[in-house]
C-alpha cells in the first residue's frame, strides 16, 4: 500500500491522511463532510495555506472579481471542470477584490486567471476566459504526475 496523502478539508480546512486508492471517497476526521463535493472552493486568506502549501493535492485556483463580464461567464465552466477533475486537483476560487493580499502575492494582472499550486509552488498560469474542455485540458497537462 503506498503512502497516504495529506488532503484538507473543503469545509473546515483540516489535514486529513487518505490513502491514494480511496481518494474520492474521504470524509474529514474532523467536521465529518466529504473531502471532495464536485465544486469549487472560496478561498480566503484564513484557509489558503491549508491547502495551498499543506495539501499534497494539487490546487487549481481562478482568481476572479464580481465586476468582470469575462469571470462571471467562465464561472459555471470552472464549476463543471471541478467535477471532472476531482479528486486528483482541488479547484478553488479567489475573489480578488476581498483577497488582494492574495492577489498581489500572485502578481495577477488579469482577470480571470487560473493559476496551478502544488505544496505551496505555483506550477502553471493561464490567463483569460476558457470553456470547461479547456480548463480540464490545461490542468491536466500541467498537473503533476
Amino acid at each position: 500500500m503506498t503512502s497516504p496523502l495529506l488532503v484538507s478539508c473543503p469545509s473546515c480546512a483540516a489535514l486529513n491522511r487518505v490513502p491514494k486508492e480511496r481518494l474520492g471517497e474521504g470524509r474529514c476526521g474532523r467536521c465529518k463532510q466529504a473531502l471532495f463535493q464536485g465544486r469549487p472552493i472560496t478561498l480566503t486568506s484564513g484557509n489558503f495555506s491549508q491547502h495551498a502549501a499543506s495539501s499534497d493535492i494539487p490546487l487549481l485556483i481562478d482568481f476572479w472579481a464580481g465586476w468582470c463580464g469575462p469571470c462571471r461567464q467562465m464561472a459555471p465552466a470552472f464549476e463543471a471542470a471541478a467535477a471532472q477533475l476531482e479528486p486528483r486537483v482541488r479547484l478553488a476560487k479567489v475573489d480578488t477584490e476581498a483577497e488582494a493580499d492574495l492577489a498581489a502575492r500572485y502578481a495577477i494582472r488579469s482577470i480571470p486567471s487560473l493559476v496551478i499550486v502544488h505544496k505551496g509552488r505555483e506550477i502553471a498560469r493561464n490567463a483569460g476566459a476558457m470553456p470547461t474542455a479547456a480548463i480540464v485540458n490545461w490542468a491536466r497537462q500541467h498537473l503533476p504526475a
